[in-house]
């Protein structure tokens, strides 16, 4: 019985032999008809295809006045009265008309508040995006002061999430959140620039929708990402870099999830986080980093 069980298996194994072998073929050599259904006719970029950059208008913002404001290195804010500027760790409040200084808050070396980045005035209260940039993972906060006395008074976290928070703004009873990403040593590891992206909330932080960036956009400001962000009134998200002297309108899209970018527009301002003039849409505050100022330019 041993011997019949022998020759058995020696008479089966070359069949099992070629059957494995065939199907191990099929499974590694796809047929040419395979193939070309598979093939993509046109490369493809990170997130849709790239397109030419738009135009640049004839019609840029002109610079009309600068103030000296030392803790300026990451944005400025405006109301009607005063203007903000923002570093890392501090906030100034400054007169308008006269440039002087007024208050002034420091966060602590140590302390929760690292990384300041735009911030905007609504009603009585400076709302700022912040985050531990350029710490990974990115950690994001909004952070709200009382623009009368520059007492903290509120912050809501978001923890990991989309990226590094650029710039909370409202716009329709939306908020637009801008999470940044960077393809240096501040960025997180196997990700870069691509992945910054726009996302929308409710009044009760309930993500509502996301948007994706330009890629022609975004290889423009590679390694860096968008630091500055402001709805018009015209309805249009007009956005900065982090050192180029442009702005750049852009719209949501009809259909998918890539931004269109209209125009570039330049400006006065060295990229970073801006604002529109509460008094007249026309007039942007932004910052030259360098030196240390706040610019106000005026668009005609």
């Amino acid at each position: 019985m041993g011997s019949q069980d022998a020759r058995r298996r020696t008479a089966t194994a070359p069949w099992i032999s070629a059957l494995v072998l065939a199907a191990a073929v099929c499974l590694t050599v796809p047929s040419s008809a395979t193939a070309a259904q598979t093939a993509d006719p046109a490369p493809r970029a990170a997130h849709g295809r790239t397109l030419d950059a738009p135009a640049v208008s004839d019609r840029p913002f002109v610079e009309i006045r600068r103030y000296d404001a030392p803790e300026a290195s990451q944005g400025v804010a405006v109301d009607s009265e005063f203007f903000y500027a923002v570093g890392n760790r501090r906030i100034a409040k400054y007169e308008r008309e006269t440039g002087a200084k007024v208050k002034e808050w420091q966060g602590e070396a140590d302390g929760p508040v690292i990384h300041l980045n735009s911030c905007v005035v609504i009603e009585a209260s400076l709302v700022c995006a912040h985050s531990n940039h350029p710490g990974v993972p990115m950690l994001s906060s909004i952070e709200i002061w009382n623009t009368d006395t520059l007492e903290h008074t509120e912050s809501i976290s978001f923890g990991i999430y989309e990226g590094s928070l650029t710039w909370a703004i409202p716009q329709d009873g939306s908020w637009w959140l801008n999470f940044a990403h960077y393809g240096n040593e501040s960025g997180t590891p196997g990700k870069g620039s691509k992945w910054t992206s726009l996302i929308q909330f409710d009044a009760n932080w309930h993500r509502q929708a996301g948007y994706a960036y330009p890629v022609e956009l975004i290889e423009r400001l590679t390694p860096n990402s968008l630091s500055g962000g402001n709805w018009s009134a015209d309805g249009r998200l007009y956005v900065t870099g982090h050192d180029e002297a442009e702005i750049y309108m852009l719209e949501l899209p009809a259909m998918g999830s890539v931004l269109r970018w209209v125009e570039t527009i330049p400006a006065p301002m060295h990229g970073q986080a801006w604002v529109f003039d509460p008094k007249d849409d026309a007039t942007v505050w932004g910052l030259v980093r360098n030196e240390r100022q706040v610019v106000v330019g005026t668009r005609r």
